[in-house]
């Protein structure tokens, strides 16, 4: 009997992030609130006055946890911090691009789908990103080579099932087709190079 390589296993031992650490410490300026059953992020400081090359790779590297609160801080915190990023996000991108490796070598689905999510954000968040991103396909691209052809459920409880495409396999693609939409002139010939079966959206 063949055995089983692993190589689509998630990982059950994740290092605690950076993230966690800040937190439990109390150095990160944020806590849950609850408006009825709702949870929502509270900032004890205006997100515009945040040093992103310090607070934006913390978040990220937080979309790996799976435990509360720290998975729901670190996932709605990272949406705030890009939406209200703009120009603050391109300079910090490389330091953006270990958690984001880390976050989708997890293989876990939940975090995988998460961080898809979050990649789109980026890309859209600002001029140049989705451009800047093309030298780091080599990097993030090979987990969704991976995983591009499954058919697996994001197993999470963030609204997903508000989206048509719950699922990794959907995720992916729409990701690529925004790397390639987005990032310029590069950005197919790379894709396809990390990805040969994918086809372009734009011919």
């Amino acid at each position: 009997k063949v055995k089983k390589t692993g190589v689509f296993a998630c990982k059950r031992n994740v290092h605690s992030s950076l993230f966690r650490k800040y937190y439990d410490r109390g150095d990160l300026p944020l806590s849950v609130s609850f408006h009825g059953a709702n949870r929502k992020i509270s900032w004890k400081v205006d997100i515009e006055m945040l040093d992103y090359h310090h607070y934006l790779p913390i978040f990220f590297d937080g979309l790996r946890e799976t435990e509360e609160p720290y998975r729901f801080l670190a996932d709605e915190g990272a949406n705030d911090l890009l939406d209200k990023g703009g120009s603050k996000i391109l300079p910090v991108l490389p330091q953006l691009i270990i958690p984001i490796k880390q976050a989708l070598n997890t293989k876990i689905p939940s975090v995988v789908c998460r961080t898809l999510l979050k990649l789109q954000r980026l890309v859209l968040a600002s001029d140049m990103i989705a451009e800047s991103l093309v030298p780091y396909y080599r990097q993030i691209l090979p987990v969704f080579n991976l995983l591009k052809n499954k058919r697996l459920n994001c197993g999470d409880q963030i609204d997903y099932g508000q989206r048509n495409n719950n699922n990794i396999a959907d995720l992916i693609q729409e990701t690529l087709e925004l790397f390639e939409k987005f990032g310029g002139e590069d950005a197919y010939i790379n894709i396809k190079y990390m990805i040969p079966t994918y086809e372009s959206c734009m011919f």
